[in-house]
């Protein structure tokens, strides 16, 4: 047996219970955060470097595009064949667009910018002295280039070339150096806070944790207790049905026992006083006759209204206990019962019921007759049947009643109905035998069938004793 339990009203859920909850959100959104701004300025300092490794490559370019001028220049002095003078003749473009680079990847540094102009201004005078160089050697010949080269310092220019570059290589280092290392500072405290966002939310979560398990636990203890009471008034109930049920086929043995008590007082008793009343108003009846034939009209007429007193006492003693029961035996009394049935309902009644039953077994026999009675009596209620089957036999196991209809049949709701007091009462009296009653559909589907399963032992027919 199930109760079905009223859901729960839903609840909020507890503001701790929220409270803890949103804390762990914003942990781990402020996390977020963190990571986000530790991997800006990882960013920015990959920048920083790529842009200070670009930055040394140019200046090295530059220094290479000014030395590879210079030197070009040299051997075409000694060589006099102008195919020397191809690197200096395109280096004045190519170090042009090194120069305007170094100056987009220098924006951001001021300093930078400032010994960019420097060096600019260093490349340039050197250039323009490789050309006048060229005009010198064109007009005056490798003399002329000999008396300048002697009263000059052109190796101070690349010096000074050399320097400025070693400067701005030095000062994209540093820069890098300082940005590299405020990048560690900011990347251990984001370590930190990363670590101490975390261990907070893991503490957050290990709370919520415990908050659920917790939880779990009261509603596993709760519906552990809601079992053990269900388990409780399952047995409950099923004690109480049994000791129920024991009591009522208590009360059938009783009321059986009562009804034949009663039954024999009024055959004995009742039927005695009648006969002997009766006897009594048919002597006076004869007096009277002839001397106040008034008087023995009216004593006629109370006879008659005593045979039907007599006729209702038969009556009833026949409903209480049937005297065929007790001296034709039950195959007797079930032929006799669906007999008169027959002809007060006007159904055809057939009966299949010669087998022999000791007439001691009262209490088997009068719950079987009852089984009839009953089935007998719902069919002319509620069946509208035309025909109506009566059967008791006897198989390896016991015996077999079944009373079978041909009627509108029967509705599970109908057998399950509470108050279905015949059903229940057929079934106590089975039980009462330690049998079994089943109301099933009857063949074919047709009507209904009510069949009786008793055990009893097996035991010769009177034939076969005789044999």
């Amino acid at each position: 047996m199930y109760f079905s339990v009223e859901p729960a009203p839903s609840h909020r859920l507890p503001l701790y219970k929220t409270i803890l909850c949103v804390t762990c959100a914003l942990l781990l959104v402020l996390n977020g955060f963190s990571l986000s701004h530790n991997l800006d300025t990882l960013k920015s300092t990959n920048a920083l470097l790529t842009q200070s490794a670009k930055v040394a490559d140019r200046l090295q370019y530059l220094n290479v595009l000014v030395l590879d001028a210079e030197s070009s220049l040299r051997g075409y002095f000694i060589s006099d064949a102008e195919t020397y003078l191809g690197p200096s003749r395109t280096a004045t473009a190519e170090i042009d667009n090194e120069l305007r680079g170094l100056e987009a990847l220098l924006q951001g540094s001021p300093s930078q910018l400032k010994n960019l102009a420097q060096l600019k201004t260093l490349i340039r005078r050197k250039m323009t002295t490789l050309d006048e160089s060229i005009n010198v050697y064109k007009q005056g010949g490798l003399a002329d280039i000999v008396n300048i080269a002697r009263v000059s310092d052109e190796r101070a220019t690349m010096d000074e070339i050399r320097l400025q570059v070693v400067i701005m290589v030095r000062e994209q280092n540093e820069a890098l150096d300082a940005g590299s290392t405020a990048f560690y500072r900011e990347y251990r405290k984001a370590v930190f806070l990363g670590i101490g966002i975390n261990g907070l939310a893991i503490l957050v979560l290990i709370m919520f944790y415990q908050l659920v398990r917790r939880s779990f636990q009261n509603r596993a203890a709760v519906e552990f207790a809601l079992k053990n009471a269900n388990d409780n008034l399952e047995s409950t109930v099923v004690k109480r049905t049994e000791q129920l049920s024991v009591l009522s086929r208590h009360l059938i043995s009783v009321n059986e026992v009562e009804k034949a008590r009663l039954a024999r007082e009024l055959h004995d008793e009742l039927g005695a006083n009648l006969t002997s009343i009766s006897m009594d108003l048919g002597a006076v009846t004869q007096q009277l006759a002839h001397s106040h034939p008034e008087l023995a009209a009216q004593l006629r007429h109370a006879k008659a209204t005593l045979l039907e007193t007599v006729e209702l006492k038969r009556r009833i003693v026949e409903d209480l206990r049937p005297s065929l029961l007790d001296n034709l035996g039950l195959c007797a009394a079930i032929e006799s019962y669906c007999e008169d049935f027959a002809r007060m309902s006007s159904v055809r009644c057939d009966t299949d019921v010669a087998i022999h039953i000791d007439s001691r077994e009262a209490t088997l026999t009068i719950a079987l007759f009852r089984i009839v009675q009953e089935s007998l009596t719902n069919i002319l209620k509620y069946a509208k049947a035309g025909m109506v089957t009566v059967s008791l036999k006897r198989n390896e196991t016991g015996l077999v009643l079944r009373v079978t209809d041909d009627g509108v049949g029967i509705t599970e709701d109908a057998l399950q109905k509470p108050m279905s007091h015949g059903l229940l009462g057929m079934r106590e009296r089975a039980l009462l035998l330690g049998g079994s009653l089943t109301v099933k559909p009857g063949p074919q589907g047709k009507g209904t069938c009510v069949e009786a399963l008793i055990p009893l032992p097996l035991t010769p027919e009177p034939d076969e004793l005789e044999a």
